[in-house]
């Protein structure tokens, strides 16, 4: 980490502050067969300086690429460049060797171009078999098993791998347009973009495979659309799931943040492989299927996704330092539309779960990165609820919701379609309560450096939450730790119907308190699962901490018992259906490390290539192999 926060982007090679693109025109084919996408990207730049500070200029050009002239560079990582050419003529261009992290810069020669100038850049490429931001699937691992599949996912710095980009969120994509075909079908479709809000690069995204659209109703008077698209087996079910939380998710959030810009909002079902509980891809979200559990009660994972419509594809960060005003805003206002649409006790909830999240990797809220250091690497839980918490305080502070809501208006207002620093929304909020002094007094008593730089294991400012919801979980497990001195289980005083009126967050609460204590004795953790069956629940999020609270103790006989049930539950052993989202299996894999490592690579190595890239990077950083081992 770097000792102080870098202005410019440190992940990107690109000269972006000189020349940007303001358009990009992607023409694709897909082969599944070989697994790449080829075709061309055209980018449409405009100078932000005068020429002579606009591009790298003779001699500084010349030692740097070996090329006379003026220079644009765009980011790129494990991609085959072809042709490249300015205004329709072909150049000659230069790519750097290239870094782990960022890739290679591609460097093009460029005329004289002065401020406000436009120019015309089109790349010839293709993605190659490194590329980490799509994840090919063969037709044996889809629901339908009769079609392959494809899909992406960039953030936060894979869209270079993609196509030739400026790939830094500083740069923000007026339009998109999309031709895209399939190598063996004679089938060719074009999407054209041109988004009421501007974009980043990490937002760019693709899913082809057998897929099925169903409309959901929309409340009367709304502009926007909105629906679910999965594959065919898939789709009923995810209907029943999303269809009437997402609509009303969405009104409520226009409610407190404004209109919804982007027109259409659907939801895309994957596969399992996929990554993440969500992604925010403007007008259409990728989503887990571990979320469709029957009883929708994991779909409050939406909410968290639309509010990104206004908290980083509207209101951008500048570059990965910044990553909290993504995150931390949309977690803030996720769980205060909980509290609207649920209840405060709901609110509460979320703050408690978030906080044991916190408390295990708590560190700076805003990260001074190297160059070239990977943001992935660094990734926590912390830009989320750090970020969330000290925004709570901020409203609390200032006076409570009804004085804070016509803030968050403005913000939105002002820089939507914008990329900011924390400064510049510092300076905004100071600005906003200017001609109030007791509010500037206000913001003075906060300390802005302890939440922003400060690390330990405790918030800087402790908060109070609604525990309504809590203690009832809380306290079932606060019974389960006074009675490890019973020796006979048949004389413990639970039963099946303790969790009855717990819904699933409070049993995910239940199961993190437990966590918390010294593990209980064996036949004490047998009778637990065999009353609550938490090892044969469907549902992910209850799953995943009861394993953990089994795996407590690597040296336990309970551990040694249920480390390979584990991991077949993760790899799919028994069902096919892996546990590709980072949440579940990257925890998951580090515990059963501790407990038999030979077991735990075996089944990792008979799995690898169904996880996504991304996470087959990260599992292997976990559990440290060698770097040639994550080629």
């Amino acid at each position: 980490m770097a000792a102080e926060v870098p202005i410019q982007d440190p992940t990107s090679q690109s000269n972006y502050t000189k020349i940007a693109t303001t358009n990009v025109a992607l023409d694709w084919t897909i082969d599944f067969e070989k697994r790449y996408i080829y075709g061309s990207a055209t980018h449409q730049l405009v100078a932000r300086e005068d020429v002579s500070e606009v591009m790298y200029a003779d001699p500084a050009a010349t030692l740097m690429t070996g090329l006379t002239g003026f220079v644009d560079s765009f980011d790129t990582h494990a991609l085959d460049i072809g042709s490249v050419e300015v205004e329709g003529k072909i150049v000659e261009t230069r790519l750097d060797p290239e870094h782990p992290v960022m890739g290679s810069a591609l460097h093009v020669p460029l005329p004289l171009t002065h401020a406000k100038e436009t120019v015309s850049v089109k790349i010839t490429y293709e993605t190659t078999e490194k590329c980490p931001a799509l994840m090919w699937l063969e037709k044996e691992l889809t629901e339908g098993k009769e079609f392959s599949y494809l899909f992406s996912q960039c953030q936060p710095i894979y869209a270079r791998s993609l196509a030739p980009l400026q790939d830094t969120p500083s740069v923000k994509l007026a339009s998109v347009v999309f031709e895209c075909s399939h190598a063996r079908v004679h089938l060719r479709s074009r999407l054209t973009m041109p988004k009421p809000e501007p974009i980043p690069s990490y937002l760019l995204a693709i899913a082809a495979g057998n897929l099925r659209y169903r409309p959901f109703v929309v409340p009367e008077g709304r502009t926007w659309q909105s629906g679910v698209w999965t594959e065919p087996e898939l789709l009923q079910d995810a209907y029943n799931e999303f269809c009437d939380d997402t609509p009303r998710y969405l009104a409520a959030a226009e409610g407190l943040a404004g209109p919804y810009k982007f027109g259409v909002y659907d939801l895309l079902v994957l596969p399992h492989s996929f990554p993440y509980g969500g992604m925010e891809n403007p007008c259409i979200s990728f989503m887990t299927p571990t979320l469709i559990t029957g009883d929708r009660s994991l779909t409050d994972v939406v909410i968290h996704e639309l509010t990104h419509s206004w908290f980083g594809n509207g209101v951008t960060h500048a570059h990965a330092s910044h990553f909290w005003l993504n995150e931390g805003w949309t977690t803030y206002i996720e769980r205060l539309l909980q509290e609207l649409i649920h209840s405060p006790g709901h609110r509460g909830l979320s703050y408690v779960i978030g906080y044991k999240n916190l408390v295990d990797a708590l560190e700076l809220l805003i990260i001074g990165f190297d160059v070239g250091e990977d943001p992935d690497a660094a990734y926590s839980r912390v830009p989320y609820d750090k970020g969330a918490n000290f925004i709570l305080l901020l409203e609390r502070t200032l006076g409570g919701i009804d004085v804070f809501l016509p803030y968050i208006r403005e913000y939105v207002k002002t820089y939507m379609g914008h990329s900011i620093t924390t400064t510049q929304w510092r300076d905004h909020l100071y600005s906003f309560f200017g001609d109030r002094e007791d509010k500037i007094k206000a913001l003075d008593s906060i300390d802005w450096d302890a939440w922003f730089y400060g690390e330990g294991v405790t918030l800087p400012t402790k908060l109070e939450y609604d525990l309504t919801l809590v203690t009832a979980a809380n306290d079932l497990a606060d019974r389960w730790d006074a009675s490890r001195n019973i020796n006979d289980p048949s004389e413990l005083d639970f039963k099946r119907s303790d969790i009855d009126a717990l819904d699933s967050k409070q049993r995910t609460v239940f199961l993190e308190r437990m966590e918390t204590y010294p593990p209980l004795p064996l036949d004490h953790l047998l009778f637990l699962d065999s009353l609550y069956g938490f090892s044969q629940t469907t549902n992910s999020e209850i799953r995943m901490p009861f394993y953990l609270v089994m795996l407590k103790d690597p040296t336990s006989p309970i551990a040694k018992q249920f480390a390979q049930q584990v991991l077949d539950w993760v790899i799919g052993k028994d069902t096919g259906i892996i546990q590709g989202r980072m949440k579940f299996c990257r925890p998951l894999f580090r515990a059963v490390n501790k407990v038999d490592r030979e077991a735990t690579l075996a089944a990792y190595y008979s799995a690898r290539t169904l996880f996504h890239p991304i996470a087959r990077k990260l599992i292997e950083q976990d559990l440290g192999l060698n770097a040639e081992l994550r080629q």
